[in-house]
């Protein structure tokens, strides 16, 4: 980027420099101009200023051109600061995102009821891995969404059933079906819920 910056302001400057020399020479002509006769003399004036405003033409136009690529690059360093942001908040998404078919597969074994010792004591140790997971995640800014007796809000859920409970309130709801998620601002999954009419 600064090679390129550099090049557009070397061009810029060469283009003024050779407008600005263009521009003395046409003054020493005309402070160099012998004294003739009125016509020739408003001749030689009027082909001097032609030549003088062409001149300050191009200055301009080269000017614009400088000012419009500083401009440009100016766009170009925000975006890329911005970006870079957006890349530093966010650099945990993908990870996040892979994640969650485990962390799935971890809450339906965690929601099985067992009699056995045996399986309790499994649970008991899936229970940890998973805390840890959560906890590892929450660290990075993923949390889960709540859903189970909230309102049904577009941007966090995804209602793929309806229900008709009148002790809830409308819009409330009532079963999560898939827990969603969220890394700080962002929906990493929406949860999918069961809503009342």
């Amino acid at each position: 980027m600064s090679e390129q910056k550099n090049k557009k302001e070397k061009v810029a400057q060469e283009i003024e420099k050779e407008a600005v020399e263009e521009l003395q020479e046409v003054e020493q002509e005309m402070h160099t101009v012998p004294e003739e006769t009125a016509t020739e003399e408003e001749v030689t004036l009027t082909e001097d200023e032609k030549r003088l405003l062409e001149l300050e033409e191009k200055l301009e136009a080269a000017e614009d051109r400088y000012l419009r690529l500083q401009a440009d690059f100016e766009n170009v360093k925000k975006r890329n600061i911005a970006e870079r942001t957006a890349n530093q908040k966010y650099r945990s998404q993908s990870i996040a995102e892979a994640l969650l078919p485990a962390l799935d597969g971890f809450q339906k074994a965690l929601d099985t009821q067992s009699d056995s010792e045996q399986m309790e004591a499994l649970l008991t140790g899936m229970k940890m891995v998973y805390g840890q997971i959560m906890t590892a995640l929450e660290a990075e800014g993923v949390e889960a969404i709540p859903a189970l007796g909230e309102q049904f809000d577009p941007n966090y859920h995804q209602a793929v059933m309806q229900d008709d409970d009148s002790t809830k309130e409308s819009n409330e709801i009532t079963m999560e079906l898939q827990k969603g998620y969220k890394l700080k601002d962002r929906v990493i999954r929406p949860s999918m819920v069961k809503v009342n009419q």
